[in-house]
């Protein structure tokens, strides 16, 4: 994890703190190509140490609603994808990430590629295994959200049909997540501005299968004073960093100074936060910015 992800964690275990719910730790290993146990493990110390502890998840799969890892999840998610399947709303999709990149230009800040809907009509079948897409409807998906306010969407404008599951076989996000958090029965998802318009296509899948939405709060990206979303670039802001060089309550302290909980960087634990966040609000929507420098000592 770097400071952003620690920014992330800490919000969303105050959002359920403060109004005394669960906090559930998903580990989303969805990619077998980049996710390793021992990823995981870290992220569970890491957050052990810091003071953000769990009700329900974590590789121990704490709770009812287990397993809480993505990748041992597939039957739940093949159940869905039959139902959507029964529909009449999927159709395989053979394009290559090549095609469909030299269909347009990038769509939004974030480079997002509008699909043109190429094979949703296409007769032939190459012999290859191709991805499950799903048709979306050319009408706006509306939702609040806690910090953004309302949202209007068109998914056919800003996304068009995406993929459920790709032709590796690996399950996609979108999918994944609105299949667990029914199943978990999450109330509040708290994540990162990146995602807000993400939400829409999981609303989308909500309704379609029958499930309630929950409520989103996004939160304001932590960037560097460049503009730029905390990476691995800035390795001073990595965990690892940060624990050679500060204890857990000087952390929590300054990232929380840095978001607007607390006046000063004063060493604090997370539960020391909680009977502040009630009335908590963003100072800005645009951004939380952090400078690497002076998280070095």
């Amino acid at each position: 994890m770097h400071l952003g992800n620690v920014y992330a964690a800490l919000m969303s275990w105050l959002s359920a703190r403060s109004r005394g719910g669960e906090w559930l730790l998903r580990i989303e290993d969805l990619d077998p190509q980049r996710s390793k146990a021992e990823f995981a493990r870290l992220i569970e110390d890491d957050l052990c140490w810091l003071g953000l502890d769990w009700d329900e998840g974590g590789l121990d799969n704490r709770g009812s609603a287990g397993p809480y890892s993505q990748s041992l999840r597939g039957e739940f998610y093949l159940a869905a994808l039959e139902r959507l399947e029964s529909s009449g709303l999927t159709y395989p999709c053979f394009c290559t990430r090549a095609d469909i990149m030299a269909t347009q230009a990038p769509h939004e800040s974030d480079g997002r590629i509008v699909y043109a809907g190429t094979c949703r009509h296409r007769t032939d079948r190459p012999d290859r295994s191709g991805a499950t897409r799903l048709m979306v409807p050319d009408r706006d998906i509306h939702f609040t959200d806690r910090f953004y306010g309302p949202q209007s969407v068109n998914l056919a404008r800003h996304c068009g049909d995406f993929v459920l599951r790709r032709a590796d076989g690996a399950w996609a996000y979108q999918l994944a997540v609105v299949v667990d958090d029914a199943l978990m029965g999450v109330t509040e998802v708290m994540r990162g501005a990146d995602l807000l318009l993400s939400s829409a296509q999981q609303i989308y899948l909500y309704d379609l299968l029958g499930q309630q939405v929950p409520q989103f709060a996004h939160l304001p990206l932590m960037c560097n004073p460049a503009g730029q979303r905390l990476a691995k670039r800035d390795a001073s802001l990595s965990m690892a960093c940060l624990r050679e060089n500060f204890t857990a309550p000087e952390i929590i302290g300054r990232l929380a100074a840095a978001v607007g909980l607390i006046p000063e960087p004063e060493p604090c634990r997370p539960a020391e936060l909680i009977a502040g966040f009630e009335h908590f609000r963003p100072q800005s929507l645009a951004a939380v910015t952090v400078n690497p420098a002076e998280w070095v000592r």
